[in-house]
């Protein structure tokens, strides 16, 4: 007999996926267990960053749609701690910044509380601001209008008002119409407009919008703008902050406050992060706890297959080909789950982004990178139990069994 004949027989790829398939084969329902572990954990991870990266895209394709150039000048305070005024001619002296392309501003009205009716308590203000406000606000905020009219040059001398989406929802107005009317000050406004929601604006939200010329001329705005809000060049944002403050009020540049409001969505983008990497981290322990499940599900194996370990071992097989079975066994089971988890992750992303109406995005990395996890994780699992059950001797497994 040739040496060639007594060479024990090669494991093709093949061979090795029939054989480590066995034992998944025999216990399904224990594999499906072990194998959920593993999906856990994948799913976690694949969702999170894809709810995530969703969330993200839908606030960039809103500051896209908004623009970043917005910036706010308000007054600050004194030097003796008390609210600062800023001039009347304040709003004029911006608008000659070359690089702005656009003013507004609004005056808040401090003496005029806003109520759905004259029966309402005067301490029942439910939270409302009245403004005065010039017409081109809409076009310098990025507001949109829900329902209704904005205010022009024949409406801002009259009696009417733009409800801020939240003022609308706290008053129990729903649309704008001609027999629609709140009280501001002592005086009923007719709502001729609804606002979304305004995010770079989001005070006007709570607000009740009213003409510059009426709210002098009724409610005793004394024309001293709160806010002013600029649209510049968007190379020019920076150069145009730095001036905002001495042009505002040249006497008190101190006593200006300036803002960019797409800053706090940036901000709120940053948390959103820092959240994110928490939950990949509780994610990465469920993957971890998988992996601890399927080492055990593979220890048990090797105790309860003793015997076809005996038996294979005589019949030629090498500590080799037991390793290679039991540990093709183990990233099957691995794979198997992480499959299953990437598949889930999916879905909750694609669901989940729909629901809230944001655009939908997998992002390849994140599955790819869950699915080398996997077979890490099935790899690490795997190797003592198939170390162990190499290890074993024909009669040794076979006197046990």
């Amino acid at each position: 007999m040739t040496a060639a004949a007594l060479r024990p027989a090669r494991l093709g790829p093949r061979d090795v996926v029939r054989v480590g398939a066995v034992g998944l084969r025999t216990r399904p329902m224990r594999a499906f267990l072990s194998a959920l572990g593993i999906a856990i954990g994948i799913a976690a991870m694949v969702a999170v960053v894809g709810v995530s990266a969703s969330s993200r895209a839908d606030l960039d394709r809103a500051l896209a749609a908004l623009g970043t150039n917005l910036l706010t000048v308000a007054p600050g305070s004194t030097l003796t701690g008390e609210k600062a005024r800023l001039p009347f001619e304040s709003e004029a002296m911006v608008a000659r910044i070359a690089p702005v392309r656009e003013v507004s501003a609004v005056g808040l009205l401090e003496d005029a509380k806003v109520y759905r009716t004259s029966r309402i308590p005067e301490t029942d203000t439910k939270g409302i601001a009245a403004y005065a406000t010039r017409t081109d606000l809409r076009a310098a905020t990025g507001a949109a209008l829900r329902s209704g009219t904005w205010l022009n040059s024949a409406t801002a001398s009259f009696p009417a008002t733009v409800l801020g989406s939240t003022a609308a929802r706290r008053l129990g107005i729903g649309h704008a119409g001609p027999d629609v009317q709140v009280l501001i000050g002592r005086t009923l406004f007719t709502v001729v407009g609804v606002l979304d929601p305004a995010p770079l604006a989001p005070e006007l939200d709570s607000a009740a919008l009213v003409g510059w010329p009426v709210a002098q001329a009724r409610l005793g705005f004394d024309g001293h703008p709160t806010t002013i809000y600029t649209r510049s060049r968007d190379a020019s944002v920076e150069q145009v902050r730095e001036l905002l403050g001495a042009t505002a009020n040249p006497e008190a540049p101190n006593e200006v406050a300036v803002s960019r409001p797409s800053d706090a969505l940036a901000a709120r983008k940053a948390a959103g992060e820092a959240f994110t990497g928490l939950l990949l981290g509780l994610g990465a322990v469920a993957l971890l706890v998988g992996g601890v499940g399927v080492a055990n599900t593979m220890v048990i194996s090797v105790l309860e297959r003793r015997a076809e370990i005996g038996l294979r071992r005589s019949l030629g097989a090498t500590r080799s080909q037991i390793r290679t079975q039991f540990l093709a066994e183990s990233l099957l089971l691995s794979l198997l789950g992480g499959a299953g988890g990437a598949l889930l992750g999916t879905l909750v992303t694609a669901v989940y982004a729909l629901y809230q109406g944001w655009p939908v995005v997998i992002l390849a990395w994140a599955v790819a990178g869950g699915m080398a996890a996997t077979l890490v994780i099935g790899a690490v699992a795997g190797l003592y139990p198939a170390v162990r059950a190499s290890r074993l001797s024909p009669t040794e497994a076979l006197s046990a069994a």
